[in-house]
């Protein structure tokens, strides 16, 4: 909702919250004041238009302070007599503040105090949503590690199983049998003479011939041999 006003031989449009600086008003900072001169107020799709003023319409503002407007410079001269007039001047303010506009029984600060509620409830109620969401996300993320995690787990320990199913059992170990004990040798009889056959001549009896003692003499055969 806004309104057309008439202050200090000025028009203004105004809303609820803006600020303006009107003609210096007999007003203290912080005072509030009511501007009865409404020209037109509009809500929406509906508009009323004073002829010249729109009845039971009315728009509150607060006085913030008292200034003055930017210098503004006047100069005149007149041509070829030498005249020159230079001159600065700072109008007085009044700086207001609209707090409301009221037409047949409506305000507009009531209206933008609704919809700021509704505004912050509708931002709660996102906020809330959105809250709710990030747990469930946390909670899903949670799951999903937990998850992850166990089968990691299994895998591991499914590694070493499965290299032992693919090598096979293990070879069967077979003790070795002792070969048979070889039989003891015979003792050789001292009395046991190798026989020579007739002709052959062995190493020994060669060194027996070489050595230094005489041959035995012979022995002839006798009858008491035979």
């Amino acid at each position: 909702m806004y309104a057309v006003i008439e202050t200090g031989g000025k028009q203004y449009r105004v809303e609820v919250g803006t600020e303006l600086a009107v003609e210096l008003l007999d007003a203290e900072p912080g005072q509030s004041i009511t501007l009865d001169r409404v020209l037109l107020v509009a809500d929406g799709a509906e508009a009323s238009i004073g002829r010249p003023l729109v009845d039971g319409a009315s728009v509150a503002a607060e006085v913030l302070r008292q200034d003055r407007a930017d210098k503004v410079i006047a100069f005149k001269y007149r041509p070829k007599a030498r005249r020159r007039v230079k001159k600065g001047h700072r109008q007085e303010q009044t700086i207001l503040r609209v707090t409301d506009v009221v037409v047949g029984g409506r305000s507009a600060a009531e209206a933008v105090r609704k919809a700021a509620a509704d505004a912050r409830t509708e931002r709660q109620r996102i906020e809330e949503a959105a809250a709710r969401q990030a747990a469930e996300d946390a909670a899903l993320a949670a799951r999903l590690a937990a998850k992850a995690e166990k089968s990691a787990t299994a895998s591991q320990t499914a590694e070493p199983e499965a290299a032992a199913e693919s090598a096979g059992p293990p070879p069967k170990r077979t003790r070795a049998k002792a070969a048979p004990a070889a039989p003891p040798a015979a003792p050789e009889s001292t009395a046991a003479v190798e026989e020579v056959p007739p002709g052959a001549t062995t190493a020994p009896a060669e060194a027996a011939e070489e050595s230094t003692e005489p041959p035995a003499p012979k022995r002839s055969r006798t009858k008491k041999d035979e």
